[in-house]
């Protein structure tokens, strides 16, 4: 039976703005994930735009639990500033329950959000479409609730730190291999301070990462993002394009082939 590739991430793994976009239904075969699949597995990808951390890890473990013939799991972790939160049961939420939420779902953020979006008319409407929506499940509300009372850098790196050891010490357990990477490096730095120099237990929990099995794009944990915006790679609204995830892949390849198999 052909092996698996399950891929986790946020829109930067699933595709979105890329040539074969079409309105995020689909995965694209032009990401990174797609291109670095070996010719002999098959390609499953749970990544999900504006997913969080937690969230990630929580797709890509329902993927392991559930799946069978996995031959290797590939991530690319996201921003800190995410949260996946089971809310109560709504048909509109992912397994009428989970929702993934970001500073963009709060008022105070719509300035800056069609600021950014308001030169792609479809990616315009499909941001409306998500905000009326999460006013009819009540996201909207528990979003505002969040980033004004309790949402903070320190929570969130604990939280994504802690579904980073989550899933590879699952994926260590079930013996799949496995290659992590990232699309930016404030999941480590604040700047040029390290989050793990924060205190005792940050900096106990990040020992426990294997960064063995981590591929970076240059030094203090650069990410894809990162990376594609210095070396001046074309952009749509705010991913870059088909250019940048080829390119991505051809780094990441020889650390994939040592971590996972050949192509």
């Amino acid at each position: 039976m052909t092996k698996k590739l399950i891929a986790g991430g946020c829109s930067f793994t699933f595709g979105h703005e890329l040539s074969d976009d079409q309105a995020g239904k689909v995965p694209s075969k032009m990401s990174w994930a797609h291109r670095i699949t070996p010719a002999d597995h098959s390609y499953v990808c749970v990544a999900s735009a504006g997913a969080g951390n937690s969230g990630i890890a929580r797709r890509v473990f329902n993927a392991v639990a559930n799946g069978s013939d996995i031959g290797g799991v590939v991530v690319m972790w996201s921003f800190l500033s995410r949260y996946d939160w089971a809310m109560p049961r709504h048909r509109s939420l992912e397994g009428n329950r989970w929702a993934s939420l970001s500073p963009w779902d709060t008022e105070k953020q719509q300035h800056d959000v069609i600021k950014k979006l308001s030169c792609n008319d479809e990616q315009m409407e499909v941001w409306r479409r998500r905000m009326e929506i999460s006013r009819q499940n009540g996201t909207n509300d528990f979003a505002e609730a969040l980033y004004r009372h309790a949402a903070n850098a320190y929570h969130e790196t604990y939280l994504s730190w802690k579904s980073i050891t989550w899933l590879q010490n699952i994926l260590e357990k079930k013996k799949i291999p496995f290659m992590f990477t990232l699309a930016d490096n404030s999941l480590f730095y604040d700047y040029h301070k390290h989050h793990k120099d924060i205190d005792g237990l940050l900096g106990a929990l990040y020992r426990e990462i294997d960064l063995s099995k981590w591929f970076c794009f240059g030094e203090r944990m650069m990410g894809f993002n990162q990376w594609a915006t210095l070396n001046n790679y074309e952009y749509a609204t705010t991913h870059p394009l088909d250019e940048a995830h080829e390119d991505a892949v051809k780094l990441m390849l020889p650390t994939f082939q040592k971590l996972i198999g050949g192509r």
